[in-house]
């Protein structure tokens, strides 16, 4: 292993990956690189393999990758499941997507309520957000606010790991996924994944939920490795079909029983629930939606948007020319942004431009759909409506049908 490089999130290159985790193979552990040395790097080490490692890229991305790799005389590959997933002494249910934003954190939730109900004690590992010090964050385990804090997450990780813990759930994270199974397994009944971005999942699933989002239809076919998830996934979950085209559910459907005709197919809605509706009537509302669905995810807006409109703001602020910093950025490198500001916080700097741009712009309250609440993190200037989503079943199956099948419980 010469080095690994890194895109989408800001701040992972210019790092080291520490020799503790890596081995003794690497008793200087190994660089992290910016992506855009790619090509230097295979030439000036004679690699002779690149090994392509990140998710919710278009399969034309990844193409370009591996050609630019070819061109500089490496060959180029994709390391699969069998090569990738760490087998559990416990039951997993896996919940993963076809894209980032789909909505696996809702459904992840309700698997969590069903498993509860089902008087299960399941234990969550998140995706890896390895956004801090790698050795701190080797195993981490977090089943209180207060653990949050110590670790010092971002509002990234909060986003993640808050609405879990709000449920009484433990969750795990880090860096060392085989020490983390392992801690995990000692205080589970069942292991339930809650997958990023749209990877496949890093333990081997008895049951793998995929999540799909007809606000994007066709994109299932279409990004790597979410085409890869639709075609293992034992269900998929067509979501948002309340605010969606029906055209577009019918597509996605099809793309869906095309790739895996096996799978057991739930339609869901996306409930929005709003703190207080009657706040928003008649106001200039700024939007701020969960940062990775709206700017690499791809859609324009998310929740936030649909609880402003549906409760009656008088307008929805364009927040484009009170950006700054790392907001202005996002726009500038994410030309479909248009009404939302991405909750962008891997860093302090990063949550004080966020803070900014909302106290800047002339909006008379903030409707947020991020799930951290911004005041807990962010000094703001005008009032703040929080937005939640929740997962409905609509018809059958449902999670918990798919759930006891899994698990091989009869209901009573």
């Amino acid at each position: 292993m010469v080095a690994f490089t890194a895109t989408q999130i800001p701040n992972i290159e210019g790092r080291i990956y520490p020799r503790e985790i890596a081995g003794d193979l690497y008793p200087n552990g190994i660089p992290i690189y910016p992506e855009k040395d790619l090509t230097k790097l295979i030439r000036e080490n004679g690699v002779d393999t690149v090994v392509f490692a990140y998710s919710d890229v278009s399969h034309l991305h990844v193409m370009h990758k591996a050609s630019e790799a070819l061109a500089a005389g490496a060959s180029f590959m994709l390391l699969g499941p069998t090569d990738t997933m760490l087998k559990s002494s416990k039951p997993v249910i896996a919940v993963c997507a076809a894209r980032t934003g789909s909505g696996k954190s809702q459904t992840s939730r309700k698997v969590l309520e069903v498993l509860n109900k089902l008087g299960r004690r399941p234990v969550v590992v998140r995706h890896p957000m390895p956004y801090g010090d790698f050795l701190a964050q080797r195993v981490q385990r977090f089943s209180k606010p207060e653990d949050l804090d110590r670790a010092k997450c971002t509002v990234e990780e909060r986003e993640e790991y808050e609405p879990h813990i709000a449920r009484g759930a433990v969750v795990y994270a880090g860096v060392d996924y085989e020490a983390i199974l392992r801690q995990a397994e000692k205080e589970a009944d069942v292991i339930v994944w809650d997958g990023g971005n749209n990877d496949f999942p890093f333990y081997r699933p008895d049951l793998l939920i995929v999540v799909v989002d007809p606000h994007r239809a066709g994109h299932e076919i279409l990004y790597h490795p979410g085409e890869t998830n639709v075609r293992m996934a034992d269900v998929i979950v067509v979501n948002k079909v309340d605010t969606a085209e029906a055209e577009n559910v019918k597509i996605v459907e099809e793309n869906v029983k095309s790739l895996n005709p096996n799978a057991a197919i739930i339609e869901c809605r996306s409930r929005i629930i709003v703190d207080d509706p009657n706040a928003i009537r008649g106001k200039s509302v700024l939007v701020v939606e969960d940062g990775p669905s709206i700017t690499h995810g791809e859609l324009p807006y998310g929740a936030a948007y649909y609880a402003a409109k549906m409760n009656g703001a008088r307008e929805i602020v364009d927040p484009k020319e009170f950006a700054v910093g790392a907001i202005k950025d996002a726009f500038q490198r994410y030309p479909r942004l248009s009404v939302a500001i991405p909750a962008v916080g891997y860093s302090e700097q990063q949550i004080k431009d966020l803070q900014e741009t909302i106290n800047r712009a002339a909006a008379e309250l903030v409707v947020s759909a991020t799930p951290v609440r911004l005041t807990e993190v962010a000094k703001l200037n005008k009032p703040l409506v929080q937005v939640r989503y929740e997962l409905e079943e609509i018809g059958k199956p449902t999670i918990e049908d798919v759930v006891r099948d899994a698990l091989k419980l009869q209901k009573k």
